[in-house]
């Protein structure tokens, strides 16, 4: 069950003038989500069984989830918004979304590189930006980072979505902050040359299109390619056969990495529950409900998640930079793509 209290009720007094019941204010949270998983649904249900502070879930896709709570404005029924990616939490933060929270909760599980500085947001999951390689047609050892795939070897041979795939975006925002914006620019016109085609589809069409000789290399998020491990389709296995995946960076800052998050929202109805809510994403029970949904890992290091696809892909250095960072390079790496010609 998505929802444990009617919102058209509240919604409906609200415009009637009339107050809704003091227990409805106290006790419930509304919660904007951009995620779509069956353990999320779990999540919610035992958070309301430990609180008794029951969750409306207002689903939908990131950027409209958004604008719907920008457009609302002071009478938004919002209090929490939960997206994926560092990039989306610094949108809805540069639209002056969220208020910043004090929790010793938050501030003592959660590791300082998976939230925003002031509190605004908090990262719950994280995932890893890597790299998938044709078994037959790359040696291992031949790619150790990102930087080695401005390569003039791999010219003809690597496969990418758009520039402005968010992903592809906070990956650029990061090397920025690592390498300054003139070798961040030489990498991605290399890469860019080195592409076998023009970007196209999201992450799982590039390792299909590795599988399929198309290219050789690609750029992905891991949980694609965990996806299709997952999969019992016959075609799935054939690409797993055929395809491995290699985390960057590991004798240097680790591999890039990226958040699924929230915050509280500045004009939210019922902050005490939210900020409780936000906190209970945080419990090592919480954390593996959260990273389940998506195969990602929990940021709070203690909190116990088995997920076997995961744990054979085996452990990683990830980098320590602030995702915040990813949000505020944003622009920038776009420009940058742009000038490249990076479509």
């Amino acid at each position: 069950m998505k929802c444990f209290l009617s919102m058209r009720m509240l919604l409906a007094a609200a415009a009637f003038g009339v107050a809704a019941p003091a227990a409805a204010q106290d006790r419930v949270v509304n919660v904007y989500s951009s995620r779509h998983y069956q353990t999320d649904e779990k999540l919610y249900s035992d958070f309301t069984k430990a609180t008794g502070i029951k969750v409306n879930l207002i689903e939908g896709k990131e950027d409209p989830l958004i604008e719907r709570i920008k457009s609302e404005g002071a009478n938004s029924p919002a209090d929490v918004l939960i997206t994926v990616d560092a990039g989306r939490l610094w949108r809805a933060e540069q639209l002056d979304l969220f208020a910043p929270v004090k929790s010793p909760v938050l501030e003592s599980r959660i590791p300082a590189s998976f939230r925003h500085p002031e509190g605004k947001w908090f990262g719950f999951s994280y995932r890893a930006r890597a790299i998938a390689y044709h078994k037959d047609k790359v040696k291992p050892g031949e790619i150790a980072g990102y930087a080695d795939l401005a390569d003039p070897k791999w010219k003809g041979r690597i496969c990418v979505r758009s520039s402005s795939n968010i992903y592809n975006l906070s990956l650029l925002a990061a090397l920025v902050d690592h390498w300054g914006e003139d070798k961040a620019r030489q990498w991605a016109k290399a890469v860019k040359d080195n592409m076998a085609r023009e970007p196209k589809g999201g992450d799982t069409d590039q390792i299909k299109a590795v599988a399929a000789g198309e290219c050789d290399v690609a750029i992905t998020n891991h949980y694609y390619y965990v996806r299709l491990m997952n999969s019992d389709k016959p075609e799935d296995k054939k690409v797993v056969e055929k395809v491995a995946l290699l985390w960057p960076d590991q004798n240097g800052r680790g591999t890039h990495v990226n958040v699924s998050g929230a915050g509280l929202i500045k004009t939210a109805p019922h902050k005490e529950a939210a900020i409780k809510f936000l906190e209970y994403l945080a419990s090592d029970q919480a954390q593996a409900y959260f990273a389940a949904g998506n195969n990602e890992w929990p940021v709070v290091p203690s909190a116990a998640y088995s997920n076997p696809a995961l744990a054979s892909l085996g452990r990683f250095k990830a980098d320590s930079l602030n995702v915040s960072i990813l949000g505020k390079n944003q622009a920038l790496a776009q420009k940058i793509y742009d000038q490249v010609g990076w479509k």
